[in-house]
């Protein structure tokens, strides 16, 4: 009897010991069916669970829920509270959070662009002689490809090039101005009679002018011209200075389209090597597509204001308008700021008709200008250049506003270019930084931190747990 009492007593210590494991399991599985499910937080900020038992006075307590940052594997949305406080960077709503950061972000975007607008004003004959020098490069550099194949040198290829093409500009340049200077004693006298034949028709107009509102308006004018000598000397004075400024930026775009074209290859490799190594691959994609760009935005518009020209001129000739051939070349020559300068030197051949050849003349004129620049915008256009230099008109019209605002009329022949090969970059760097996620390389730059750091961690672990 001894031996059974001995050996019951055994059996029940240790069944209760299996039940104390068992509650103590079960308390486990409570506290952590709790912890994932939304704490409800008390007026004093503290989270009151209670875990109920189903033993004796002997089972044992069901342990207290740990914190979160002691359940690795259920992340909390949110930072920890501090002294019973939600973190505030959680409390702020995320569209605000996103917002702040884009503010602060432009903000240092357009403090750089302004310091880099100031930076540009103050050596405007430096960035527009390099402008022009790469505009002039882009037109002559398939020359030196040409010349190089025929097995001349480099440095004699580049000098043939840059002699003829300089000599080319030059002889535009002086005829123009030579033609000027001949026609100017017979312009100013079909100027005179053209000023006479006006007044007799605003006589007999029916707008009921008299000649002595004519007389005065003519008084009032000389009057003012009088008056404003001073003036008129200072601008004189300040068009010697402008002159200088443009023989000096001449020579600089002379010896910049020199060295572009002979060394242009070692100067691109110079300025990549100023580009983070992580941002090369993409840069070395993006220039020679820029430049092809470039180039082809060059040749089309030397094609198409050769066109306009001939065209305009041809019709300026037969209707005997004076000065054809200049007007012509000023036509060529302000064809390279798009809309604007087409409506210049068509508004500058119909004023010059009309005070020489009377209204009839110069209506035929600007006809005739009307129709070759409908053909040009819808035929000559988008047959040279193409898709691969299209700018919206919206882009074009503003980017030279504010090129002619920054850098008058040099900034104004830039503009649609630089807007033409930043639009070809960003298109490139785009579709680059999307092939480079496509075949799982690392995203270039620094990750994401702070509370989105925290929430995009949480996500992805939300996810895992799906999954």
């Amino acid at each position: 009897m001894a031996k059974r009492a001995g050996w019951l007593g055994r059996l029940g210590n240790r069944l209760s010991r299996m039940e104390a494991r068992l509650q103590e399991r079960r308390a486990e599985v409570e506290a952590e069916s709790i912890l994932a499910a939304p704490v409800p937080v008390t007026a004093g900020g503290a989270a009151r669970t209670s875990v109920g038992t189903r033993g004796g006075a002997g089972a044992p307590a069901a342990p207290a829920p740990s914190t979160p940052a002691e359940q690795p594997g259920h992340p909390h949305p949110h930072p920890p509270a501090l002294h019973g406080r939600p973190d505030p960077v959680s409390v702020v709503p995320w569209g605000m959070r996103v917002a702040a950061e884009a503010s602060w972000r432009l903000l240092l975007l357009a403090g750089m662009l302004w310091v880099v607008m100031k930076v540009i004003s103050e050596v405007r004959l430096v960035v527009l002689a390099f402008a022009a020098a790469l505009l002039v490069t882009a037109l002559l550099q398939p020359f030196v490809v040409r010349l190089r194949r025929l097995g001349l040198p480099r440095g004699l290829a580049t000098a043939v090039t840059a002699i003829l093409g300089f000599v080319v500009i030059g002889l535009v340049g002086w005829f123009v101005v030579w033609q000027v200077m001949e026609n100017l004693d017979d312009l100013s006298a079909r100027v005179r009679d053209g000023i006479n034949e006006l007044k007799l028709w605003a006589l007999d107009s029916p707008f009921h002018v008299t000649e002595k509102q004519i007389n005065d308006i003519a008084k009032n004018l000389s009057e003012t011209i009088g008056t404003n000598t001073e003036q008129i000397t200072s601008a004189g004075l300040q068009g010697v200075t402008v002159l200088v400024e443009v023989l000096t930026g001449i020579l600089l775009a002379m010896f910049s389209t020199l060295f572009l074209l002979y060394d242009g290859k070692r100067i691109w490799t110079w300025v990549q090597g100023l580009v983070p190594a992580a941002a090369r691959p993409g840069v070395a994609g993006a220039g020679p597509r820029a430049w092809r760009t470039l180039t082809a935005y060059v040749r089309g518009t030397v094609l198409v204001a050769l066109i306009d020209a001939i065209f305009i001129g041809l019709g300026i000739y037969f209707l005997k308008v004076p000065m054809a051939v200049p007007l012509a070349v000023f036509i060529f020559l302000f064809a390279f700021i798009p809309l604007v300068g087409a409506v210049v030197s068509g508004a500058l051949a119909v004023v010059v008709a009309l005070v020489t050849q009377g209204p009839w003349t110069a209506l035929m004129v600007l006809l005739v200008v009307l129709a070759v620049q409908q053909i040009e915008g819808h035929v000559l256009q988008p047959f040279i250049l193409g898709r691969a230099v299209r700018v919206h008109p919206l882009a074009v019209v503003l980017s030279v506003a504010a090129g002619g605002m920054i850098a008058g009329i040099g900034g104004a022949v830039v503009a649609v270019p630089l807007v033409a090969v930043t639009n070809t970059v960003v298109v490139y760097l785009r579709a680059y930084s999307r092939d480079q996620l496509l075949h799982g390389a690392a995203a270039i730059g620094p990750g994401p931190h702070g509370s989105t750091a925290f929430e995009q961690a949480a996500r992805g672990a939300e996810r895992d747990q799906r999954a």
